[in-house]
């Protein structure tokens, strides 16, 4: 169980990421998958900026989301007062390319669905849809400006592809990753100044392990997704996805507590977390073909 100590330190270098962030790039937003780990990146946000959250969250809607998830997503996103935002490759989905029903691979669905959904939402060419606080309901949104800077809920220990990343991790116009252009994070200084054109993902998270993230969870009792616990079936998730591609682990883990000793000492100590997602085992165990081309 990591100290009170540690996960004061993780928070208190997320929060100086996060205002670094929001000092240093006008157009900024940031990810919301849903998932445990940006929605505790949700929670430092506000905490940084004492409960307001001063930038749009930005979700990519695949359409293969589990209710469930959408549900939360809104609920808490009225509860909270955000401004919340979505996009989604809405010709791709029309002409029936995605996976299984569809007429594409797991990767390919993936690169349509999500890579370049979450490319033309970034860079204001594809349609975004804004959620309306007075009626409940998405908007189309005017706004065609694109994302300079994106707040990303990456953790290096996550995937393979994630621990190459840099604090501030440039990629060009069309979110193009080049590993071998990252610039040198050295004592906690970052590189926030770039050349015009470039599109910035930060990674407030990367130091924090699966662990870390649950026992935050804990201490501040943030409300997460239900299908991470198990419902009396010998299942949960431990990492959401679409549901076509994400399959629930074998787990009686109903609270955190319980999540937290498979982690340490139990079941899951030695297995990675993604070990439930199709598509990392249709990339060779890595994602980071996808990323090089815009993924999250």
């Amino acid at each position: 169980m990591p100290s009170a100590q540690h996960l004061d330190e993780l928070e208190a270098k997320s929060i100086h990421i996060l205002r670094e962030a929001y000092a240093n790039f006008k157009q900024l937003g940031m990810l919301w998958s849903i998932g445990k780990d940006s929605t505790v990146l949700l929670w430092l946000a506000r905490r940084a900026f004492f409960g307001h959250v001063p930038f749009p969250l930005v979700h990519v809607d695949t359409s293969f989301k589990i209710p469930e998830m959408i549900e939360y997503r809104d609920r808490l996103a009225l509860k909270w007062g955000l401004t919340m935002i979505y996009g989604q490759n809405e010709a791709a989905l029309a002409a029936g390319q995605s996976y299984p029903a569809g007429t594409v691979d797991r990767l390919t669905c993936c690169g349509l669905l999500k890579s370049a959904a979450l490319r033309d939402t970034l860079s204001g060419r594809g349609k975004r849809y804004r959620l309306n606080h007075d009626s409940g309901a998405y908007e189309v949104d005017q706004s065609t400006e694109a994302y300079t800077g994106v707040i990303v809920g990456v953790r290096a220990d996550e995937e393979g592809s994630r621990s190459k990343e840099r604090y501030f991790s440039p990629r060009d116009r069309e979110s193009q990753w080049a590993l071998a252009d990252q610039p040198p994070e050295f004592w906690s200084q970052y590189k926030t100044d770039f050349k015009p054109g470039t599109h910035v993902r930060i990674h407030p998270l990367l130091d924090w392990t699966e662990v870390d993230i649950w026992a935050y969870i804990k201490r501040h009792d943030i409300p997460t997704v239900s299908l991470y616990f198990d419902q009396g079936e010998g299942t949960r998730y431990r990492s959401l996805g679409c549901y076509p591609c994400t399959e629930p682990v074998s787990s009686t883990a109903r609270n955190v507590d319980e999540i937290i000793a498979e982690l340490t000492t139990g079941k899951f100590a030695n297995i990675a977390e993604r070990g439930g997602r199709a598509q990392d085992q249709a990339d060779g165990g890595g994602l980071e073909t996808l990323r090089r081309d815009g993924y999250m």
